[in-house]
């Protein structure tokens, strides 16, 4: 379980409520825990024969929580990290956001591991965010995979745009997984990391039906030869899902609803104002400050304002960062007339971009700290730089990874 500890920032030392806040959002998402709640409502039914397959970036985790309860004929696991797997289990790490030849050798794994199972077996998948790139079984070659997924990352396309395209261009994905199983019974417990919470967007569905189309692949990509290799996934009404159940056990949404109760208990004022952000995240920041100082002309302090879903970032410089980085330094310029207030942006499977910070945190104050190290929110935020910005600073917030995975949380205090 997560501590306020994990979440230290120079500038959240002195507001220690912020923390606890923090902290209980990432613990109502916790994946272990998450998975045994679940099981304890909701028992395993027998079966001959029990699989586990763990696939993104909370897959140890999840595993590690069925294993400890329900006896596993066999076990795989394909995540980013392995940390706290059964002893039992194949490890396979892939690579995230770029599928690599990792992602490849386990897409080939997922694909043999499932074929031992017969009907009278059962499947549990724990799934978490990641999987896409993770694990592939590509129809088109990996190194064009590669370049059409780096792509579209930089053009700052939206992930459930990636992920349609995806869908269509992988064996294992839109119910490819399940397809390959044999007749086996599936249960997939998921954690959401997509905004609305599409099955078949998280880690691109390898269990769930897919209601898109190659029609709608298409039109993410103007690359015309990839419609002859796409292939069509499968659709909510094929039989193949009379034998699969999909459930969500933890998600932004839980996230945010225990955030405001702790914020509440805590003393403040406190209100969920977005749970599907989506969009550019220099813009996302802006918009978020004009609605905290249109709060402070409305409610009484302290208060608090949550928000959450996944930006996406358009490269224009060469600077380091992360979506909730930028969307932090976006918002800085604009706090500086503030009194009192505090944006903290943060990425709850402890990544932010291609750092080892989570995200940060603006107060009123970032602003003339910054100048007076020579630095521009400005200029930082023109090159896409925002990692050196808040280092400087002291306010990049560094838990590590999480172990779980359910988008970004954006918290928005007034002292």
């Amino acid at each position: 379980m997560f501590t306020p500890n994990q979440f230290d920032a120079n500038s959240l030392r002195a507001h220690p409520p912020a923390a606890r806040v923090i902290a209980s959002a990432f613990n109502a998402v916790h994946a272990g825990e998450a998975v045994k709640k679940y099981l304890r409502e909701n028992p395993i039914p027998s079966a001959k024969h029990i699989y586990a397959f763990g696939l993104g970036k909370a897959a140890c985790a999840m595993t590690s929580a069925l294993a400890d309860l329900i006896p596993l004929t066999d076990t795989l696991i394909v995540t980013k990290y392995a940390a706290n797997a059964p002893q039992s289990a194949a490890v396979i790490l892939g690579n995230h956001p770029i599928p690599d030849e990792a992602s490849l050798t386990a897409g080939r794994a997922a694909l043999n591991f499932v074929s031992q199972l017969t009907p009278d077996d059962l499947l549990v998948c724990l799934i978490s965010g990641g999987g896409s790139a993770l694990m592939t079984a590509p129809v088109i070659p990996l190194n064009e995979l590669q370049r059409l997924t780096s792509a579209l990352l930089a053009n700052g396309a939206r992930i459930d745009q990636i992920n349609i395209l995806r869908r269509h261009l992988d064996l294992l994905k839109g119910g490819g997984l399940a397809q390959a199983a044999n007749g086996a019974k599936i249960i997939s417990l998921i954690l959401s990391d997509v905004v609305g919470d599409s099955l078949e967007a998280i880690a691109s569905g390898p269990t769930a039906p897919d209601p898109t189309t190659i029609a709608d692949a298409q039109n993410v990509t103007q690359v015309s030869s990839l419609r002859h290799a796409m292939r069509e996934t499968l659709k909510p009404n094929h039989p193949i899902f009379e034998n699969v159940e999909n459930h969500i056990i933890a998600s932004n949404d839980i996230a945010l609803r225990a955030a405001k109760d702790q914020a509440e208990a805590e003393g403040f004022y406190t209100e969920i104002i977005n749970s599907g952000l989506q969009g550019e995240a220099r813009e996302v920041g802006k918009y978020l400050a004009g609605r905290l100082k249109e709060a402070d002309k409305k409610y009484p302090r302290p208060f608090c304002l949550l928000a959450g879903g996944e930006m996406t970032v358009t490269l224009n410089g060469d600077g380091k960062g992360g979506r909730n980085q930028e969307l932090a330094l976006s918002a800085v310029n604009d706090l500086r007339d503030m009194k009192n207030v505090m944006l903290i942006s943060i990425a709850t499977d402890g990544e932010d971009g291609p750092t080892d910070a989570a995200g940060a945190v603006a107060t009123e104050n970032s602003a003339w700290r910054a100048e007076s190290m020579g630095m521009s929110a400005e200029n930082s935020l023109s090159r896409n730089d925002a990692y050196p910005f808040f280092d400087q600073l002291g306010d990049l917030i560094k838990p590590g990874a999480s172990g779980t995975n359910v988008n970004d949380i954006v918290f928005i205090f007034a002292f």
